[in-house]
């Protein structure tokens, strides 16, 4: 046989050989390459479905040896909600039809249990054009979802603490500016009752509308609350006793038709908090749940100690009173339960509830130190717990005087009064007038300042804190360069006094009574004198 040869004289059927032989080298390796691939399941499917090849990978992912699966139809590897929907026949027909199916979704592994995949499949056809089959690529990307998952979830966290803070600040703002209002309104009715004529009926409409006021300075501290910018008057509280003292008033709050019962062990550690914050939070809890029980029921109050050890919640390492309060209601599905410390969130319908509740007790228990929990399903109830740091065992219980023992200075003083709130700063001097001093008033600390360099005769500064230009704090140290030994009031209705306005400053809550203001006067010039 003659050999053919081309133009350079070469031989044509050794190069085609050659050719032929590299082409076999090179499906070989593809096929191998395939084959050792572990992190993609990568297989042929014939153009009915059905598994022909199965590459290390596929194994791996959803493990099934080649044995076990070449041969079976590749709608084993969906759900059975899939299959029923008839999603395996839609991925080949779409294939067929545009040449390619794209998808994530849920597969089934070997042993029962689900994956999430990212799943391509691309149709495969000869040099006619026709379908010989499918190329599927697997991918198995649970992990990234459940990381991504985990991003969202975090994302969600940092925008619900953003947008609590955010109404943290706008509610103590209100609150402060309401402070100020209370204050001209209360200091008003005090002075105007001293002024008007003893008929009954007249000092009946000022007594109601001084309770009036009470009760807005009681929404402002619920507000603070809520805004943890109250002051907390820490102190040592037998628990036991303190539920023993509330349980009437409870039982008549909540009324008849439900039962409180407690349950206390026979020793309890006391507990470190503000004793009315702590009141006003088990009394919110104890409506809630009546509320949840409109028919009537059992509302247990019951109390453990807890130690913890490392970080549980927003609790770090010690030793805890959790106090709760328990319904067998309603309940609150997982969605609403998450929800439920949420400012202004509320199921109990229009007029029926501020959904301040929970958060502002979530906010007093953050700030002493603890935290609310809150457990509930739906139809079995409610748990509200909450947190609160032990006392130390050698702590006393601070005894707070009685708000109507009137403390009267020595001589009457010369007052700097300062507030950026002309109302305020008006009816602050009344009542130092009223009281016998002479008031000077200033409506900023730069006037204040101005004021101490004129004045040597001033023997008292009562200053408000939030002030522009300068704060209540800035203008006590400045003060004190001018005057070292100057007695000083900081009049505010923030819970807590900036560390350089602490030392040798005497705190007075806005909004506060006359007799607040004059024990607060006798007390600053007793401690200096």
């Amino acid at each position: 046989m003659d050999r053919v040869l081309d133009e350079g004289g070469g031989c044509l059927e050794g190069r085609a050989i050659t050719r032929s032989a590299a082409l076999s080298q090179s499906q070989t390796q593809f096929r191998l390459l395939v084959q050792g691939v572990t992190d993609y399941a990568i297989y042929m499917l014939d153009p009915t479905g059905v598994v022909s090849s199965w590459n290390a990978g596929a194994q791996r992912i959803k493990g099934y040896t080649p044995e076990e699966i070449i041969g079976q139809h590749f709608s084993n590897f969906y759900t059975e909600e899939d299959r029923a929907r008839g999603e395996p026949a839609r991925a080949l027909e779409t294939a067929r039809k545009h040449g390619r199916f794209s998808a994530e979704g849920w597969r089934m592994r070997k042993n029962g249990s689900r994956f999430r995949a990212s799943v391509v499949i691309d149709a495969i056809k000869d040099d006619d054009g026709k379908l010989i089959g499918f190329a599927k690529i697997t991918r198995d990307i649970t992990e990234r979802d459940a990381a991504q998952r985990e991003l969202e979830v975090a994302r969600e966290a940092l925008f619900q603490s953003q947008k609590i803070e955010a109404i943290g600040q706008l509610t103590g703002g209100v609150a402060h500016d309401f402070n100020n209002l209370l204050m001209a309104i209360m200091s008003g009715l005090t002075l105007l009752r001293k002024r008007v004529p003893e008929e009954p009926q007249v000092m009946r409409l000022i007594d109601n509308s001084l309770q009036a006021a009470e009760r807005g300075a009681a929404l402002t501290q619920r507000m603070l609350a809520f805004a943890r910018r109250q002051e907390l008057k820490t102190e040592r509280i037998d628990v036991m006793a303190l539920i023993a003292d509330m349980r009437g008033l409870l039982q008549r709050t909540i009324g008849p038709a439900w039962q409180i019962d407690i349950r206390f062990p026979a020793s309890l550690s006391a507990v470190s908090a503000d004793v009315n914050q702590l009141e006003m939070a088990l009394l919110n809890l104890a409506v809630n749940a009546r509320d949840a029980m409109p028919e009537g029921g059992r509302i247990a109050i019951e109390a453990v100690d807890q130690d913890v050890i490392g970080t549980v919640g927003e609790l770090s390492s010690g030793r805890y009173v959790r106090l709760s309060v328990i319904d067998r209601g309603t309940g609150m599905d997982a969605e609403t339960l998450a929800r439920a410390t949420e400012p202004f969130f509320t199921t109990k319908g229009v007029g029926k509830g501020t959904g301040l509740g929970l958060s502002m007790i979530h906010g007093f228990a953050k700030q002493n130190g603890g935290m609310l929990q809150m457990e509930s399903e739906p139809g079995r109830g409610t748990s509200a717990h909450v947190w609160l740091p032990a006392a130390e065992s050698n702590g006393e219980r601070e005894m707070a005087p009685p708000s109507d023992v009137a403390f009267v200075p020595e001589l009457p003083r010369v007052v700097l009064a300062v507030d950026d709130d002309p109302l305020v700063l008006m009816n602050t001097a009344a009542l130092l007038e009223d009281l016998g001093h002479t008031v000077i008033e200033a409506e900023s600390g730069v006037r204040a300042l101005e004021i101490l360099r004129e004045r040597e005769d001033i023997a008292l500064l009562i200053t408000d804190q939030a002030m522009p230009v300068m704060t209540g704090s800035q203008l006590i140290a400045a003060a004190r360069e001018l005057r070292p030994g100057m007695p000083v009031i900081l009049a505010t209705g923030y819970g807590e006094t900036p560390a350089d306005a602490a030392s040798r400053v005497t705190r007075l809550n806005k909004p506060f009574t006359q007799a607040d203001l004059n024990r607060a006067v006798s007390e600053t010039v007793m401690e200096l004198s």
